[in-house]
């Protein structure tokens, strides 16, 4: 199982039947729920959200910039070593995926959408421990982030634990590049707090140290 630049697709290519006619309709059905998801709720602001902007301030800026790309696959049939083989393939298209420098370079992304995986069986599928693995070596190795979102997945929001942004309409792997403000997702996780430290090494102390800055610190040491 391996991935192509032919298989991706940005969220317009979905509208031209020239650009999407050799995919099965399966597949076009699962691209274009998943493209309506993203348009029409994570790259819009929501009332349960905790802050103001969208659902995530990432999206709008790859969409603007063509660099959100979208692929279908087929899983169900396959091995949790072919995945990891698959999501290894889509890896090295992200990374070499243009621009490779720049602060462009952070707004590149790819979504995997399984079209034939059933919502009873995604959680296990894409939590099976190899993936959990592949995940980590990915964000230590590469500084790639990988998130799994499907319709049985209870993530919440960081500023509210009622909201659970993380259900999608379709399964799919999210994956890009890794960036110094992760930290808000790993700061009740030492392991990847970790990580993500010994990735961004004085960045990341800045960037907490600006946060630091806009509380009342001071007020707080006993």
């Amino acid at each position: 199982m391996n991935a192509q630049f032919s298989n991706l697709f940005v969220l317009q290519d979905l509208q031209d039947s020239g650009n999407t006619r050799k995919l099965a309709d399966s597949d076009l059905h699962a691209l274009r729920a998943v493209a309506d998801w993203i348009a029409n709720f994570v790259a819009r602001p929501h009332k349960d959200l905790g802050r103001a902007g969208p659902v995530c301030p990432f999206v709008p800026r790859a969409l603007e910039r063509r660099t959100l790309w979208l692929a279908a696959e087929s899983i169900a049939q396959h091995s949790a070593a072919d995945l990891i083989q698959l999501i290894n393939s889509y890896k090295r298209l992200l990374l070499s995926a243009q621009p490779t420098e720049g602060d462009d370079a952070s707004y590149k992304a790819i979504v995997i959408a399984f079209s034939d995986l059933a919502a009873d069986r995604t959680a296990d599928y894409l939590g099976d421990a190899r993936i959990q693995q592949l995940k980590r070596h990915a964000y230590e190795d590469d500084g790639v982030v990988i998130g799994e979102f499907h319709a049985r997945n209870e993530g919440s929001a960081i500023r509210n634990a009622g909201f659970h942004p993380f259900k999608a309409p379709v399964p799919f792997l999210l994956m890009r590049p890794a960036v110094v403000s992760d930290w808000v997702f790993f700061l009740d996780n030492e392991d990847w707090l970790d990580l993500w430290a010994r990735r961004f090494e004085s960045l990341a102390v800045r960037a907490l140290a600006d946060q630091l800055r806009r509380t009342n610190w001071r007020q707080l040491q006993s």
